[in-house]
């Protein structure tokens, strides 16, 4: 009897628990199915109150065609946001993984100075030093460029990332390390070969982060940009959402909103349980 009632307990916290679960699953995916139904509804359907949230009147990609249409264009700004994007991976993944190693492996006077230091421009708030950048920036001819708007994206990164790489380094026996100088490896062999396969994670964490922070910035790109045709998708969207004659089209805003949430979701679905290792591998310091 008593093992009965201990398999049936056992039965309702597990029902419970996936229970739990699927209602937490459709509460978060609601708003994304909602959004994405929404895009293909009619132009005049999509001003209408939003319930329900599926077209009525038959799908129609009528939204992502006044989107597109908008400014110089939906793969215009897509463009750009893809380059600075990108190009914040590779610099931020570049810098952060040398620096990273060398504050994890290497002794110099002031290591620990300059490591606080560095993780101390996190608490300076970004919008307070704008009109610095902005001057900076000009003198460097990189106002209103995308290469500029990339070194003001990498500059906000580093802290976070040489953070991770150090702690994830950090992490990795140092055994490992010795039995690969026995065999001759240089520094340059032990990080590429030895070190950077065992901090992947690490890794694919900061790119990760670095991709959605370039992706979905808004302040630095609409105050460093004021030609239509560098715009990102974020300045474009206010742009849109600004409307004609004072009228928001709800549905290209949504058309919008989908076209900027569909590449985050597919890079995190795929990179998640690098993800995840990433951010344990980095709490463990």
């Amino acid at each position: 009897m008593a093992e009965a009632m201990s398999r049936n307990r056992k039965v309702g916290f597990s029902l419970a628990r996936h229970s739990t679960g699927m209602i937490a699953s459709v509460l978060f995916l609601a708003p994304i199915v909602w959004t994405v139904l929404s895009t293909f509804k009619p132009a005049q359907e999509a001003r209408q109150p939003p319930l329900p949230p599926w077209p009525t009147t038959g799908f129609s990609i009528e939204n992502y065609e006044t989107l597109n249409s908008f400014g110089d264009g939906l793969w215009v700004s897509a463009q750009n946001s893809i380059y600075v994007s990108v190009m914040t991976v590779l610099l931020s993944v570049l810098v952060s993984v040398l620096a990273g190693y060398g504050f994890s492996r290497f002794r110099f006077p002031f290591r620990d100075f300059f490591f606080v230091l560095i993780l101390s421009t996190i608490m300076i708030p970004f919008q307070s030093i704008l009109t610095p950048i902005f001057l900076v920036l000009t003198r460097l001819g990189l106002h209103n460029t995308l290469t500029g708007l990339v070194c003001v994206y990498v500059t906000l990164q580093l802290p976070f990332s040489i953070f991770m790489m150090r702690n994830a380094f950090d992490a990795v026996p140092r055994e490992i390390e010795e039995a690969a100088r026995m065999d001759g490896a240089n520094n340059v062999t032990m990080l590429i070969k030895v070190m950077l396969p065992l901090v992947w994670p690490g890794v694919v964490t900061i790119a990760l982060f670095a991709f959605l922070g370039a992706w979905n910035e808004f302040l630095a790109a609409l105050v460093l940009m004021t030609d239509q045709s560098k715009f990102t998708l974020p300045v474009m969207m206010t742009a849109l959402q600004s409307g004609r004659f004072g009228a928001i089209d709800w549905g290209a805003v949504q058309a919008g909103v989908t076209v900027m949430m569909v590449p985050c979701l597919i890079l995190f679905l795929a990179l998640q349980r690098f993800y995840i290792r990433g951010l344990m591998a980095g709490a463990v310091k």
